[in-house]
């Protein structure tokens, strides 16, 4: 019996979920599920040419693969010895806010803490966690210098870990 020959291009074809099939020799093809609650992006997000300074963030839901929709965070300012709240915003469906979290004169120059209530978002969506969870409110700190700048915060999260860095 010839056995097909297993090369590094027919496995890329194939795929991870294809190498168990391609070296008994069938290559089964399955539509991947459909997916679950939270929904995926259904928008293209808005260009951000053009635009004055601002601070904008993006909550992205690394536990189910989709925006982190729902996701409700506390945006504060470092006062002194500690951090004065400026706004709660809760994510739309895009893992956005509705409105951007600074703009303008409002973006000043400091150092600021995002706090994601992480462990409340993964219950409102029935995910089983221990209790307490691993993750309850993250702190996302980072440093406003020139207000003249655009200023993107992408935040990958899950009930185990999390992950942020300054965007585009």
């Amino acid at each position: 019996m010839d056995r097909p020959l297993l090369t590094r291009r027919s496995l890329v074809i194939a795929g991870a979920g294809g190498m168990a099939a391609a070296s008994t020799g069938a290559l089964a093809q399955t539509s991947p599920p459909a997916p679950q609650k939270p929904g995926a992006l259904t928008v293209a997000p808005t260009s951000q040419a053009g635009l004055g300074p601002r601070l904008t963030m993006h909550a992205i839901d690394n536990f189910h693969g989709t925006p982190g929709a729902g996701m409700v965070c506390d945006l504060s300012i470092r006062d002194g010895d500690g951090y004065r709240p400026l706004k709660t915003v809760t994510t739309s469906p895009t893992g956005r806010p509705a409105d951007p979290l600074l703009v303008d004169d409002a973006l000043k120059a400091g150092r600021y803490e995002l706090l994601l209530h992480v462990e409340a978002y993964f219950q409102a969506l029935g995910v089983k966690l221990p209790s307490p969870n691993f993750l309850g409110l993250v702190p996302v700190r980072f440093v406003v210098r020139d207000v003249t700048q655009r200023y993107h915060l992408p935040i990958l999260f899950s009930p185990w870990g999390y992950s942020y860095y300054r965007g585009s």
